[in-house]
């Protein structure tokens, strides 16, 4: 239809005399479908949804001033000052927002009043859900620039895809399920929406808490009782805010594993990237140290290997009212540290205060293990050493004679390993290496070659039962042995020759003389050589250490319950050095001994059959007390 057979309809339509179009007027050429201006541009109105818009009671007119009965030409474009005849308050907030300065310097592509409300012609109240300003529909409306890479390339929005990361988010789960969580409007605002570097916005940094406080008012107030909430409140802000714990736009719960406040993420990345920050740590005179000293002990540990239930910060010190220990609201000042513990370790401090909790360098605990590690440092570093050098110079004497027949048995020899000692033997064999994986799995829960075990530790607790399985199979070896010794009489005389004696001394050095070339032969070693009585009496000495210091760490609430805090870190730092130690000792020193002596390669097969070999009968005078006495020269 020509646009002068329109006018001509309008002005049969038209109230005679009347000077403005109605709206009946006005849609008899722009309610009909398809209809468009000389410039094909359409100029459709669908006069149903006009009529049941919000606007639909008002004249064309109200918004097109221009507009006249019959009118030839473009009208003039609706703009905010249109807008701010009826929503004065409103257009005026747009225009200090950042979408109303950007549109005031010319941006095309600032949003406006449609951009968020949809056609204007359409416009439905936002407490409606067929509204794109409904809170459901909300995202889906911010996203249609929010999301575009465009638009944040070209004007440089620092946060890249906040809508991506808001619909992974439980608010935006919430609205999914027909809940009210929070929107995009809930804390940036509506119309008057300002960026994050203006005081004045919702989402600045020291405004944020009470923006999130619209909903959580009872978690805004715990903070503004706690530490960080009042540092906050004194102009301190790099204080955290609920966004440095809980993130921006991708906020999970606490239970869901990505979250920044799920159990295993916040030591390390929650609480660790201030309080393990150095420079923070001096500027406000922060404990330095005690991130590194929690993920060191046993909860840190497990934590890392992926056990949820045991203790992290939030555990001890609050969520969100967390005071400073002096605070005698605190959960961890000295009167209330007991039952802040007890919760999980029923009894904790009822005996003896617990005292200093991550070990600060001052408290009895943190001396006593730094003398253990030391101390520990340098048995390892001089024991294995020597080990090393002595081994080494074995296989250098060795390589330079023939070698001699490994299995060769003497008929005569009498049985070295008795089968109930190789039963018990067999059973070391099994739990020793059981423990070392198990143990140091613990400690190195990201190690490659922990992901086997560590993979199972979160729902199972697999690696602590298998662990602890280990160490009552070693137990029972141990006790089992001890009960052999002391009710066989020939065992009985065997250990009597297994104490270490004057002799031993000289044979050593005798040794080193031989390995040297400052003699042609070994010395003969007796019965048992120092080799084996050495490695004997460590072995006990050091089964007894891991399973009493075992013991303190597994049954950790009597520990906790009987014995100062420090006990259980003693014992930790006892059990983890005596662990490495022994590990060490096994492969360089046993290892050689009954593997890759030539004399024995590739296997000293006493432990399967109770028979030495020839070499080692050969090395051994017989065992009377005579021959005990001789010169090992």
């Amino acid at each position: 239809m020509s646009l002068r057979v329109c006018l001509l309809l309008v002005l049969l339509l038209a109230r005679a005399g009347a000077d403005e179009a109605g709206s009946d007027a006005c849609l008899a050429c722009h309610g009909m479908d398809g209809f468009a201006g000389p410039d094909a541009r359409p100029l459709f109105i669908d006069g149903a949804r006009f009529g049941n818009s919000v606007h639909g009671s008002l004249p064309c007119t109200g918004c097109h001033a221009d507009a006249t009965a019959p009118h030839e030409g473009q009208l003039k474009a609706v703009g905010l000052d249109t807008c701010a005849t009826c929503h004065e308050d409103t257009v005026a907030a747009y225009r200090a927002s950042v979408h109303g300065q950007a549109n005031g310097h010319g941006v095309a592509e600032a949003a406006t009043c449609k951009d968020c409300h949809g056609d204007i012609h359409a416009v439905t109240p936002h407490t409606e859900t067929t509204s794109a300003a409904h809170w459901s529909n909300l995202a889906r409306t911010c996203a249609r620039c929010h999301a575009n890479v465009a638009l944040t390339e070209k004007f440089r929005i620092p946060v890249v895809r906040p809508v991506e990361a808001y619909l992974g988010s439980a608010h935006a789960r919430a609205v999914a399920a027909g809940k009210h969580g929070a929107v995009c409007s809930d804390c940036h605002g509506a119309h008057d929406i300002l960026p994050s570097d203006n005081p004045r916005a919702s989402i600045w940094r020291t405004n944020v808490p009470q923006t999130c406080g619209q909903c959580h008012a009872a978690i805004l107030t715990a903070y503004q009782g706690s530490v960080h909430g009042e540092a906050l409140a004194r102009g301190h802000r790099q204080a955290p805010v609920c966004t440095d714990c809980h993130g921006e736009h991708r906020i999970l719960g606490p239970s869901e594993p990505a979250s920044p406040v799920f159990a295993a993420n916040i030591p390390g990345e929650t609480c660790g990237r201030c309080h393990a920050d150095q420079r923070l740590s001096e500027k406000y005179g922060l404990a330095a140290g005690n991130v590194a000293a929690f993920e060191d002990s046993y909860h840190g540990l497990a934590l890392r290997s992926g056990r949820v239930m045991v203790a992290n910060c939030s555990s001890c010190h609050g969520v969100h009212d967390i005071r400073p220990s002096s605070d005698p609201r605190s959960h961890v000042s000295p009167a209330n540290l007991a039952a802040t513990c007890g919760k999980c370790h029923p009894g904790a401090g009822t005996r003896f205060a617990l005292g200093s909790v991550h070990g600060g360098v001052t408290s009895t605990g943190a001396r006593l293990v730094g003398w253990v590690r030391f101390i520990y440092v340098w048995l390892i570093v001089v024991t294995i050493a020597s080990m090393a050098v002595h081994n080494l110079l074995d296989l250098a004497r060795k390589a330079r004679r023939a070698v001699q027949p490994a299995r060769l048995v003497v008929p005569e020899q009498p049985e070295r390993m008795p089968r109930r000692l190789r039963w018990q033997h067999g059973l070391v064999m099994l739990s020793f290496p059981t423990l070392v994986y198990t143990g140091f799995a613990l400690k190195y829960p990201e190690a490659w070659w922990a992901a086997p075990l560590v993979r199972w530790e979160g729902n199972l607790g697999l690696r602590g039962l298998i662990h602890r399985g280990a160490a009552i199979v070693l137990v029972v070896a141990l006790l089992w042995h001890v009960g052999s010794v002391a009710w066989r009489p020939r065992l009985r005389a065997s250990l009597r020759r297994l104490v270490p004696s004057l002799r031993d001394v000289t044979a050593v050095g005798a040794m080193l003389a031989y390995y040297l070339g400052r003699r042609p032969t070994p010395p003969h070693s007796g019965t048992f050589s120092y080799i084996e009585k050495a490695e004997y009496w460590a072995f006990m000495w050091g089964s007894v250490v891991m399973a009493v210091t075992g013991c303190l760490l597994w049954f950790e609430n009597l520990t906790l319950r009987y014995l100062p805090s420090w006990a259980a870190d003693l014992a930790t730092a006892i059990h983890f050095y005596e662990a490495i130690l022994a590990t060490l000792a096994i492969v360089v020193w046993h290892f050689y001994w009954v593997i890759f002596d030539p004399d024995v390669y590739p296997m000293d097969w006493s432990w399967w059959d109770g028979q030495a070999p020839l070499s080692r009968v050969l090395e051994r005078q017989p065992a009377d007390e005579a021959a005990e006495r001789d010169d090992p020269s």
